[in-house]
């Protein structure tokens, strides 16, 4: 008689309920490019998006997760992408301070919003930062990214205010210009990331604190596919990443695959449009 192995269990995941901020792109376009993926001469449909955004808030709704807004801004049409806003850990806001004019409005847009909604401990950055594009929360650490946007000194002052540690990693591909389209964390201990988006220094250190990352393809990525998000459970990711999602579901993860490709014109998928307000 043939013995077979025995099948190792796949993990139980466990969600969490979140609370999100967004921003609905009323006033949103492609007139500019700050990013390989905006072509002003392409431009955007303004209602698609609109369509595509209500569906990726009613999967969160969905999800049981709460959804808080923020009023859209006539001449900010990347306001959509409320991660840039700010990095709320622990009920402290470490505000924006963007890289390219077209979007300095929007940092004190989100720290207005942060103040009048019971946010009271809000720091006004000196250094350049764009927010949860760059800084991504698990239990004890927070990962910042560098390279495209993101000023190291931010990485310290993030630090100093947050009072959580804060690892550097550095971006090397354009198409990657910030940590979120590169890597999203798989509930608080874990992480998904490409790894030809990071320097070999980086891609070092992330394979020494998170030996069992999920690793996606460079196909994936390039549809933006890491630019998802995860309560513990389910993971929202955009639907033409289908090796991830597929290796997502041997992890024990249940991915709830979305249509953003109107926003993707501007380099935005689900976390670009989700800010996570953490308590």
């Amino acid at each position: 008689m043939t013995v077979m192995p025995a099948m190792e269990p796949t993990a139980v995941r466990t969600a969490l309920r979140r609370h999100y901020l967004m921003c609905r792109p009323d006033h949103f376009a492609v007139t500019y490019a700050i990013n390989p993926w905006m072509d002003p001469a392409a431009g955007a449909e303004a209602a698609k998006a609109v369509a595509q955004w209500e569906a990726l808030r009613a999967a969160y709704l969905a999800l049981g997760h709460e959804v808080s807004l923020i009023d859209p801004i006539e001449g900010l049409p990347d306001m959509v992408f409320a991660a840039n806003g700010a990095l709320v850990v622990g009920g402290r806001v470490y505000g924006a301070k963007f890289t390219h004019p077209e979007r300095y409005a929007e940092g004190p847009a989100y720290a207005k919003w942060m103040l009048e909604n019971g946010f009271s401990e809000l720091l006004e950055p000196q250094h350049t930062n764009e927010g949860e594009g760059d800084f991504l929360t698990l239990d004890h650490v927070i990962l910042a990214g560098t390279g495209f946007r993101t000023e190291i000194a931010a990485h310290q002052e993030a630090q100093e205010f947050l009072r959580r540690p804060v690892v550097t990693l550095r971006l090397v591909d354009p198409r990657f210009y910030h940590l979120d389209t590169a890597l999203f964390p798989l509930g608080g201990d874990n992480v998904a990331y490409f790894p030809g988006a990071f320097s070999p220094g980086s891609r070092a250190v992330l394979r020494r604190l998170f030996p069992d990352a999920v690793l996606a393809s460079e196909a994936d990525a390039a549809v933006l596919g890491l630019n998802a998000v995860c309560d513990g459970r389910n993971v929202v990711i955009n639907a033409e990443a289908v090796g991830l999602i597929e290796t997502l579901r041997e992890h024990g993860y249940e991915p709830l695959p979305v249509d953003l490709s109107e926003l993707r014109k501007a380099g935005g998928g689900p976390k670009c449009c989700t800010l996570e307000l953490r308590s």
